[in-house]
């Protein structure tokens, strides 16, 4: 049995998704539907149960045959002010779960965050000393703090799984997306910016260094960060903390090209202000270094970006939000 924490969510729903098409059904789904439609990212999934997240830790001793947790659940807000809550929601958790799969010796793969990187003054190296890091907003800190914590844990002598990986996230993009509301990638946004108003509205740049439209991020599929998921599912002698991104930085205003390239259209891009509170905390750059989990085996190439959106665009948002 597999448990996906996070599975009605955006990336733990395409998980559930990918572990199907291998024939695995034996799935528990741990997530905080409540009133929103997250719902319709699992009606066409098989698994054998849904627990509340809140209910979740409570039964956890009572299961039985747990081969693997795939923690995917948190809080993925940038924005959430209140650090009281990431720190029980994204720390406190995930150590829970990290107790349980060292108990019982299990593989523990987790999602950790591109966004601990801060502004990547020093870089997006996996391989990098951790400490050094300074995040720019509480979610990026309370994924730092449990990376930290298993760099300790991780000794010889520690307390661990019998798999443990960590998967930095650069910025991803894909179906089941729907639902994250802000949160959700540019593409998503720019598509119904397109619908509605025939325009894509870009960010203007407030760093001299880039011009408008050209802030640069890893933008990486979301089919290829399942791939990357069950290729370390397969094999449970790899652990450690690894960049999940395409190793290529793009510029929103490719991003835009290609959404609009996805519908056969010539792209008309318009380019507002920055709100202010994110002025201070916004990443003008992102691109991950991806030998660590090259010279761990994974020799798959990624989608670039002008497929990924033309995929996304044409086999799902543009059928009216088709799930994957």
């Amino acid at each position: 049995m597999i448990i996906v924490t996070g599975g009605a969510g955006f990336i733990g729903s395409c998980v559930v998704r990918t572990l199907n098409d291998k024939g695995i059904n034996d799935i528990v789904i741990v997530d905080n539907i409540a009133k929103t439609d997250k719902w319709m990212n699992i009606r066409n999934k098989k698994f054998i149960k849904y627990v509340h997240k809140n209910q979740f830790l409570a039964d956890l001793p009572t299961y039985e045959n747990v081969d693997a947790i795939i923690h995917m659940g948190a809080c993925s807000a940038t924005t959430e002010r209140d650090f009281d809550y990431l720190w029980n929601n994204n720390f406190k958790y995930t150590k829970a779960l990290w107790n349980y799969c060292a108990e019982k010796q299990i593989s523990f793969i987790y999602a950790s965050s591109a966004a601990t990187y801060g502004d990547g003054s020093l870089g997006f190296d996996d391989q990098m000393d951790i400490d050094k890091l300074l995040p720019l907003n509480g979610y990026g800190y309370s994924k730092q703090l449990f990376d930290q914590w298993v760099k300790h844990q991780a000794l010889p002598a520690g307390n661990k799984p019998k798999q443990h990986v960590g998967l930095k996230f650069f910025n991803v993009y894909g179906p089941n997306e729907y639902y994250k509301g802000s949160m959700a990638s540019m593409i998503f946004h720019g598509f119904n910016q397109i619908k509605n108003d025939g325009v894509i509205r870009l960010f203007k740049s407030c760093n001299p260094d880039y011009e408008d439209g050209g802030q640069l991020r890893d933008f990486v599929y979301v089919k290829d960060v399942c791939a990357v998921i069950y290729w370390l599912l397969e094999r449970p002698q790899i652990s450690g903390l690894f960049n999940v991104g395409t190793g290529r930085a793009q510029s929103f205003r490719e991003l835009a090209e290609a959404t609009f390239h996805a519908l056969g259209m010539e792209p008309s891009i318009q380019y507002i202000d920055m709100p202010e509170p994110l002025r201070e905390k916004y990443q003008y750059y992102t691109k991950a270094e991806m030998a660590h989990l090259r010279h761990a085996g994974y020799k798959e190439t990624f989608v670039d970006l002008e497929a990924g959106a033309r995929d996304y665009v044409r086999n799902y948002l543009n059928k009216g939000i088709e799930n994957y």
